[in-house]
């Protein structure tokens, strides 16, 4: 099949991109290397992309690209392009985070309703539920995002449903919870961390260190997708999380087993759009595509932490 994956150089699209050439696609990434962290990270996870054969790199905003000319070549989207990041969406920057977000995704849609795509996977987050009190929280929950990053994020689910109600787009949307591994972003919690046990630094903690996550490895994300295509399910939405609910503390004890340092932690006032917990109900991805997470918190950060031994030395 032939794949675009938008945000290919980022965390999650450069391993999606390398996993689709594993199982011989070929892939047309598209990147336009915001400055919201080091071009040079992104560059590092595109290394052996740009090596393999079967690989097209597109260094573009999409919004200024022809889209329709380019999905003519296209049977698959992935649509992983976003501005990141939850406590930076407020204020003047919700500017970039709507164009880079919302109408960027819209004249993606706009442009697939002519092609003939087998299928377009839309990256959302568990960022579109907000302060949720059900928990394992189920796709049909109230959706109520605290940040304007989660706005974003859900104005970009409902453009997929009308887009495919409307005009057949065959989209789907997968919310990832918590995303880690080699590769993360560096404004990222577990990077962040590790890179301080490394340089003998200081982890910050946003709140009193009882929130908990649904922390899902990066290879169980990318599996996700992969299933996503073999099991496609137009219309649907699916969580993709790690299977388990980890108090951040619980996490943290993890830090000196795994890198053999000590870490010195401060604790910071919550910042505004961050959650309390999250947990993902993956009930509906287990039995409709076969989902199921194989990678627990300390084989990935002891995996992760590898990464940032190698990346920091």
């Amino acid at each position: 099949m032939r794949c675009l994956v938008t945000g290919v150089a980022g965390f999650i699209g450069s391993h999606l991109a390398e996993a689709l050439l594993a199982q011989g696609h070929s892939v047309i990434g598209v990147d336009c290397f915001t400055d919201y962290y080091a071009r040079e990270y992104k560059e590092r996870n595109i290394i052996k992309l740009r090596e393999k054969k079967g690989f097209q790199l597109i260094e573009a905003d999409l919004l200024n690209l022809n889209l329709a000319a380019l999905l003519k070549q296209i049977d698959w989207v992935f649509h992983l392009a976003a501005q990141a990041g939850v406590r930076a969406s407020w204020g003047t920057s919700f500017e970039i985070y709507t164009h880079n977000n919302i109408l960027a995704t819209q004249k993606l849609l706009e442009a697939s309703k002519e092609a003939d795509l087998k299928g377009f996977i839309y990256a959302s987050s568990s960022s579109v539920y907000g302060d949720t009190k059900q928990f394992p929280t189920p796709e049909r929950s109230y959706l109520q995002p605290l940040s304007p990053y989660g706005v974003t994020k859900l104005a970009g689910e409902h453009l997929c449903y009308l887009y495919y109600k409307n005009f057949g787009v065959p989209t789907v949307a997968l919310r990832y919870f918590t995303v880690y591994g080699p590769r993360q972003r560096p404004d990222m919690a577990f990077h962040r961390f590790l890179k301080a046990a490394l340089m003998g630094g200081e982890i910050e903690i946003y709140g009193d260190g009882q929130q908990s996550r649904d922390f899902t490895y990066i290879s169980d994300i990318v599996t996700a997708h992969l299933l996503a295509m073999e099991q496609f399910y137009p219309g649907e939405v699916f969580n993709i999380g790690g299977g388990s609910q980890t108090v951040l503390k619980t996490a943290l004890d993890l830090l000196p087993q795994i890198t053999g340092k000590e870490v010195k932690i401060t604790y910071k006032p919550v910042q505004k759009g961050d959650v309390r917990h999250t947990a993902a109900d993956i009930t509906k991805a287990q039995r409709m595509l076969g989902y199921q997470p194989r990678v627990k918190l300390p084989e990935g950060l002891e995996a992760e932490w590898q990464w940032i031994k190698e990346i920091y030395k």
